[in-house]
This record gives structure tokens, C-alpha cells and sequence, in this order.
């Protein structure tokens, strides 16, 4: 295996899968956040207003986490560096 596969394999194990999952937890918790708004104000046509923007804005950022994520896999995958593990120790 070369250097740079080693180094390309460690950049996505290392810093991109966590940082993926962390923006899905966001995106994720945006989506709840606004969920929750959207019942718990269902009188308040302002706040139901805010919560489906929360709700839209989830979806949409979930949207575009996980199709980097395909778009990585797909790149991965092209460049014939396999599906990516983590590194055993």
C-alpha cells in the first residue's frame, strides 16, 4: 500500500467519519428541535412557522451530510482505496 493511500485512508478514518457524524448529529438535532416547536406551539401560527423552518433546514442539512458521504464512498471507491474501516490497534 503507498504512502499516500496510507495517508488518504487515516485523513477519512481520522478526521472526515467524525466529522460527518458530528454534523449528522447536529442536523439531526435541528430536525427534533424543530419537530418539538412545531407540537408544542401548535396554536402560535409565528412559532409553527419557526419549527417547519427547523424541520425544512434538518431535512435539508441530513440531505447534504449524507450525500458527501456517498460522494466520498463513490470517490473512495473510484480510486480503488476500498470501503474504509477503522484502523485496528
Amino acid at each position: 500500500m503507498s504512502v499516500l493511500t496510507k495517508f488518504l485512508k487515516a485523513v477519512v478514518i481520522q478526521i472526515v467519519n467524525p466529522l460527518i457524524y458530528l454534523l449528522a448529529a447536529g442536523a439531526f438535532v435541528v430536525f427534533i428541535w424543530g419537530v418539538f416547536v412545531f407540537i408544542m406551539n401548535a396554536g402560535d401560527e409565528t412559532k409553527r412557522k419557526e419549527g417547519r423552518q427547523a424541520i425544512f433546514w434538518g431535512i435539508i442539512g441530513l440531505v447534504i451530510i449524507f450525500g458527501a458521504y456517498g460522494i466520498i464512498n463513490a470517490v473512495l471507491g473510484t480510486f480503488n482505496l476500498g470501503p474504509i474501516t477503522p484502523i485496528s490497534r
